[in-house]
This record gives structure tokens, C-alpha cells and sequence, in this order.
């Protein structure tokens, strides 16, 4: 199964973009891959303008919604848990009711239904000058599930491009020195035109000189070779929120590296490594501890000693406690991450009673004295059966 891409990279935009952008990346990708306009094509093209409209919708319905945004931008996928998923089963809709839903009638007059309706896309290409946009870093940091319980803030030290400080991350330090591209006429693209029997094609592509940015450097500075950027290493403190599992990712915007000529920073992304603890097991929200008592505690009762996250909890334990016997408390284990309010899940105790292998001569007679009593007699209720069968799932 193909890996999924990037939200942002499937409307091909910068993380940080607004809504109006957002909006107006989707509405080119709906009228580029609407299945409405490849009737007439082949089945492979029809089955690429299908997967790519699905995969533009799915990354407008999670990018479009504030909530969902927000979460995405923290926790990529796992944030959202599918939220940007939909059912396709019973279609795609019409593509004048979705971008007439999308932009308040705005293409009523443009006739999309599936005909040969002839509208030009050769305007789209064309853009001004981009700003260029530093790489992401990615680290990993190390969490015991105490400090997944409450959440907490890690020190991260990461080497990464900063703003040079000889020209203030111009690439130079006279801006009389920075010009406008040669090749691109500060356009940042340059056109690429192919004459062919069926016609003339325009297409728009980087400009090679400049990278995109429209401009070139004259005079470069000596200490970042006209970038603009120098390389230093940093600590910086990463909040982390109450809940995260391992293999999460945490994106600390803007906390990447610098970009060349004061571009757009880059992002941090924090992988959670989560600590296995000594006596606790994990699985989602829950907890679950194992503890061993001896055959006269069991019978007689006693009082043990659960590890919480919170702290040491007393637990009684009844006269008669069998073997496999498991108490659930309520609230003591983990908080969801996407959660809300102070839900918690629950960690469950399981009681295992320890056989002594060996016993002296005395102890055996003692056990052989009370061997025949009906107290001793193994014969679990109906009800002890079912209770057995329902808790033995979770360990």
C-alpha cells in the first residue's frame, strides 16, 4: 500500500497556508481532476484523475475544518485518526455543486457536467516569485509514561541553518548588491513552450538561476557564501502533550532550519519515543500491572501495594481471591491525546496466587489435615467462571 502523502503537499502548499489559500488549492485541484473531465480520456487517465480528486478532497475536508487543522499540524496523521477519510462509494457529485458549494455560485456559467465544455487551465502555471522555505529536522525524544501521564516540556538540541549574522541573512551585506534574476525578469519561473500536431503547449517551471526567489546576489557574503544562513547548535524546549504514544510526531512550527535570503523557517518534528516502565504495561489509554501473592494471603486476605502514575493506590483484596482475579481502576491509567475533559483510561490489576513447590514435614501434615475439607474443594460459581473469561482478554 502506497505510502499517504503530506495534506499540504497534495494542494501543493506551505504549512501555515490560510484558508483562502487552502480553499483556492482545492478549487484547482477539483477543476484539474474532477472525474467529470476525463470522460473522454483513457482508463489510466481516468483512474489517476479518480485517486488524485479523492486525495485532494481528503486533504481539504481535514485542512478546511480549524479543529482538524490544528491537530494535523501537531500530530500529522495520527492526529486526525482518518478524520479526512470519506465514503466515495456513492460517487463524486456534481462538479458544478462542488465548487459552487465551495465558492457561492462563482462557476455557474462554466458548464462542467462531463461535454466538451472548453475551459483553459494555461493561467494557472503561472505565478510570481516564490519564497524559498528551510527543511524540517527531525529528532526523537525519550518519555516515561509518568511524563506521557501529565504531559511535559523536553530540552531538544538540535544543529540547524540560522539567519547569518554578518549580513542579517540577506546573502549579502549591501542590499545594492541583490538583483533582480537575469533569466526570470524577477519572475522566479521561466516558460517552457513545445509545439506539437495537436497544438501549442505552455508550461511554467522553477527558474534555475534563482531558485524561484526572482532575485541573485552580486556580492556574496564570505561567512554564508551569499545563502544567508550559518549553521549553529541549538537547545530549545518542546511542550509536550499529556498522552502521546510512541511513534507520535510533534511539529514545532517554524523551529526548523532557516531558509536562504530570510525565507519561510522550516519545522522541528519530534518523534515520541516512549520508555518501557518496570512494572506498568501500555495498551492505548489503559495500564495493566501483574502481582503475585502467596496461598495465605489469598485465602485469608490481605492489603497489596498497586504502582500508579499518581502514586502508590492501597488495594484490598478479599479473603478467597483466586487466581487470575482482576480489579479494574477506574481512572488511573493514561489521558487520550485527542480527548477532551478529564476522561482517563482505567488500569487493570491481575492477581496471580504462587504455589509453593516445596514444604516441610510439618506443612505437609498441616495441608494434608485440612486436604479433605469442603472449604478446599474446587467448585467456582457460575459466576466466578464468567468473570475469569471477561478479564483474561486483557493480559
Amino acid at each position: 500500500m502506497a505510502e499517504k502523502r503530506d495534506y499540504y503537499e497534495v494542494l501543493g502548499l506551505q504549512k501555515g497556508a490560510s484558508a483562502d489559500e487552502i480553499k483556492g488549492a482545492y478549487r484547482k485541484a477539483a477543476l484539474k481532476w474532477h472525474p467529470d473531465r476525463w470522460v473522454s480520456g483513457t482508463d489510466a487517465e481516468k483512474k489517476t484523475a479518480e485517486a488524485n480528486f479523492k486525495e485532494a478532497s481528503e486533504a481539504y475536508s481535514v485542512l478546511s475544518d480549524p479543529d482538524k487543522k490544528a491537530k494535523y499540524d501537531q500530530f500529522g496523521f495520527a492526529g486526525v485518526d482518518g478524520a479526512g477519510a470519506q465514503d466515495w462509494s456513492q460517487g463524486f457529485g456534481n462538479l458544478n455543486d462542488i465548487l459552487n458549494n465551495l465558492f457561492g455560485g462563482a462557476f455557474s456559467g462554466f458548464g462542467f457536467g462531463g461535454g466538451d465544455g472548453g475551459f483553459g487551465f494555461g493561467g494557472f502555471g503561472q505565478q510570481g516569485p516564490r519564497q524559498q522555505r528551510g527543511r524540517d529536522i527531525r529528532t526523537r525524544v525519550k518519555l516515561t509514561l509518568e511524563e506521557i501521564a501529565t504531559g511535559c516540556e523536553k530540552d531538544v538540541t538540535i544543529e540547524r541553518n540560522r539567519p547569518c549574522q554578518e549580513c542579517g541573512g540577506k546573502g549579502t551585506k549591501n542590499s545594492s548588491d541583490i538583483k533582480t534574476c537575469p533569466t526570470c525578469k524577477g519572475s522566479g519561473q521561466v516558460q517552457n513552450i513545445v509545439n506539437s500536431l495537436f497544438g501549442r503547449t505552455v508550461s511554467y517551471s522553477v527558474c534555475p538561476q534563482c531558485s524561484g526567489t526572482g532575485k541573485v546576489v552580486s556580492n556574496p557574503c564570505r561567512k554564508c557564501n551569499g545563502t544567508g544562513v550559518t549553521r549553529v547548535k541549538e537547545t530549545i524546549k518542546i511542550k509536550i502533550p499529556a498522552g502521546v504514544e510512541n511513534g507520535m510526531q510533534i511539529n514545532a512550527r517554524g523551529e526548523g532550519h532557516a531558509a536562504p535570503q530570510n525565507g519561510i523557517n522550516g519545522d522541528l518534528l519530534v518523534i515520541v519515543e516512549e520508555q518501557p516502565h518496570s512494572q506498568l504495561k501500555r495498551e492505548g489509554v489503559n495500564l495493566f500491572y501483574t502481582r503475585v501473592i502467596s496461598v495465605t494471603d489469598a485465602m485469608l486476605g490481605c492489603e497489596i501495594t498497586v504502582p500508579c502514575l499518581d502514586g502508590p493506590y492501597k488495594l484490598k483484596l478479599d479473603p478467597g481471591t483466586q487466581s487470575g482475579y482482576v480489579e479494574r481502576l477506574r481512572g488511573k491509567g493514561l489521558p487520550s491525546v485527542n480527548g477532551y475533559g478529564s476522561s482517563r483510561g482505567d488500569l487493570y490489576v491481575k492477581v496471580l496466587v504462587w504455589i509453593p513447590r516445596k514444604l516441610s514435614k510439618s506443612e505437609k501434615e498441616a495441608i494434608e489435615a485440612i486436604r479433605d475439607s469442603s472449604s478446599f474443594k474446587p467448585d467456582p460459581s457460575r459466576e466466578d467462571r464468567q468473570l475469569f473469561e471477561k478479564e483474561s482478554k486483557y493480559f
